[in-house]
């Protein structure tokens, strides 16, 4: 196949126009349309996982619904974004509602500030720039003097702090009036300025400006036609949504709109298809595959565009965790820092593909995640680090079967694992195990190692390079020594090698073995020990003057691990 990528593949454009002008591959998702006319709800809110297409979703309403005018008052035409799109061939009832609404688009995601006063004054430009987009009002004599008054002092960031709170809805009336046509509001990233302004303590002051916000535009908005709202997780209702009896929330587990956001398998065999490289189908189901909206089975659609790309100009690429880069993955790192012996088995399960049950509440506030471990497990299903294969009802509580989707969120999990056991050995003194190691006392050093190990997360990927890992970790402490792993062992050097910089101290030799059973422990560290001798392994240090040389023969199995010592 040509390298040559036959349409572009938007990485990170998040705006529809510009998508289909590229013209980019787009994904088609314009049904999403048909199916809120269908509905008729008047606020939708959909939760989703981070990059699950929510900002393009509503891009492409805005496209769709908006009565675009320019500054001089003239209509700008959108109909031809949707040629060929399947809105247009979904039939008359739905094509009249093309760009007879003027639409309010706001994001709440540039108000990830440190504190509240450039939060709120990243929520208050992004209220002005709706408000410039609709100066042509200003232009015609519709609004009364004090409306144009208070309209202008918006703008000019001069009005009451009140003002901004109730901003949407004054901004909806004044548009209503201009076209004589409800309004249709877009919110997007609702929930960044709330998770934000919580780990940073102004959690009450964000809520109490975003609650009447939200209240004003949505629950007492005559001039309302229907909104959506976006965001990864659903604050507790009683914090924004009080009282709005219109709202629907479309969760993870919601049946309805489960294909507009995500890629289900039939769109990514056809982009497959498009560019070529069927024979990666495998592979990308393997590692981006596995969330289940609802009962339909979704891709992570910004892991398969970054990876696409990348095979395409290299057909020999390998899988890469895209979507972790992007991510903050904080809550994973919680859970692993705050996890108890319970829970760490429960990781343990779940990264070797196993399943655990767990109550589901669907409105937890950030306040609530460092409640209980329960709420840290609904989080990380809530915001696509878990996946759902199956629920139960007691009484009143449902619970999920929880499972890890696919390779990209394992790795993941295993790297969070990996730097919290590293933090954690930087800050333990490991002197004791040293020692014992330094001074042949193969029982202390077996037990030391016991030990950590029974502290840490283990996760068994490929188990030799699981304890070879671990056990360089606990060594990488050691001063005045060089510590070399061959982790790709069989080339006639031992597993770990650790030579002094001063030749009078010990040099050591530890030859690491796996075993299936406890019983079968002490065999293979004999079987280490016998490896060590056979292939010679002190050969190379006598002859750089080492005259001092410990050989260990380590045997690890599960949460243990058995030490034997050479002897001379």
């Amino acid at each position: 196949g040509d390298s040559v990528l036959k349409k572009p593949l938007a990485i990170g454009v998040e705006d529809y126009k510009k998508i289909v002008n590229k013209p980019y591959y787009y994904v088609d998702k314009t049904l999403l349309i048909k199916e809120l006319l269908d509905k008729g709800g008047t606020v939708s809110l959909f939760t989703r996982p981070r990059r699950f297409g929510k900002t393009l979703a509503l891009s492409m309403l805005k496209t769709y619904f908006e009565d675009e005018i320019d500054e001089k008052g003239n209509k700008i035409d959108n109909s031809h974004y949707f040629n060929g799109m399947k809105i247009v061939e979904a039939g008359e009832k739905y094509r009249r509602h093309m760009g007879q609404y003027s639409v309010i688009s706001l994001s709440l995601k540039s108000a990830k500030q440190p504190n509240y006063q450039m939060a709120y004054r990243c929520l208050q430009d992004e209220i002005v720039r709706a408000y410039e987009k609709h100066l042509y009002i200003l232009n015609s004599d519709i609004l009364l003097p004090a409306s144009r008054e208070r309209y202008l002092a918006i703008m000019e960031y001069r009005a009451q702090d009140a003002d901004y709170a109730t901003a949407l809805k004054f901004l909806s009336d004044c548009l209503k009036k201009y076209h004589e046509q409800n309004v249709i509001i877009l919110l997007d990233e609702y929930d960044v300025p709330l998770e934000n302004a919580y780990f940073n303590g102004f959690y009450d002051e964000m809520i109490a400006f975003i609650r009447s916000l939200f209240e004003s535009a949505l629950k007492t908005n005559d001039s309302l036609e229907f909104a959506v709202i976006t965001g990864c997780l659903r604050i507790s209702r009683e914090s924004i949504f009080t009282g709005l009896n219109n709202l629907e929330v479309i969760s993870v587990l919601d049946e309805n709109y489960a294909e507009y956001f995500g890629f289900t398998q039939a769109e990514v065999e056809e982009m497959l298809h498009f560019y070529g490289i069927e024979e990666k189908k495998e592979e990308i189901k393997r590692w981006y595959d596995g969330y289940l909206f609802g009962d339909m089975e979704v891709y992570n659609p910004w892991s398969v565009i970054n990876y696409v790309k990348a095979a395409v100009t290299n057909r020999k690429t390998f899988p890469r965790p895209y979507w972790s880069n992007t991510s903050s993955n904080s809550i994973i790192r919680e859970l692993v820092e705050s996890a108890d012996a319970g829970a760490k088995k429960e990781i343990e399960s779940l990264i070797g593909g196993g399943t655990i049950t767990k109550p589901v509440h669907e409105d937890i506030t950030y306040g609530d995640i460092h409640e209980s471990q329960d709420n840290l497990w609904n989080f990380l299903f809530f915001t696509g680090y878990l996946k759902m294969t199956g629920q139960s009802f007691e009484v009143d509580t449902i619970y999920l079967d929880l499972t890890i989707p696919n390779e990209e969120v394992r790795y993941i999990y295993r790297n969070t694992i990996r730097e919290w056991f590293d933090k954690k050995i930087k800050l333990t003194d490991m002197t004791p195990m040293y020692e014992a190691m330094l001074g042949g006392d193969s029982d202390a050093f077996g037990d030391l190692i016991k030990r950590y190990l029974r502290e840490s997360i283990s996760y068994y990927d490929t188990r030799e390079a699981y304890y070879h890992g671990f056990l360089t970790g606990l060594l990488s402490a050691l001063r005045d020594y060089e510590i070399l792993s061959n982790r790709e062992s069989g080339n006639g050097r031992p597993d770990i090698l650790l030579k002094p910089y001063d030749e009078q101290k010990p040099a050591i030799i530890i030859e690491i073995k796996v075993a299936d059973k406890l019983s079968s422990m002490g065999i293979q560290c004999d079987e280490a020990l016998k490896q060590i001798e056979d292939r010679e392994y002190a050969a190379g240090l006598l002859d750089e003057g080492y005259e001092n040389i410990l050989k260990y023969g380590i045997c690890f199995c599960k949460k243990s691990c058995m030490v034997k010592k050479a002897e001379n």
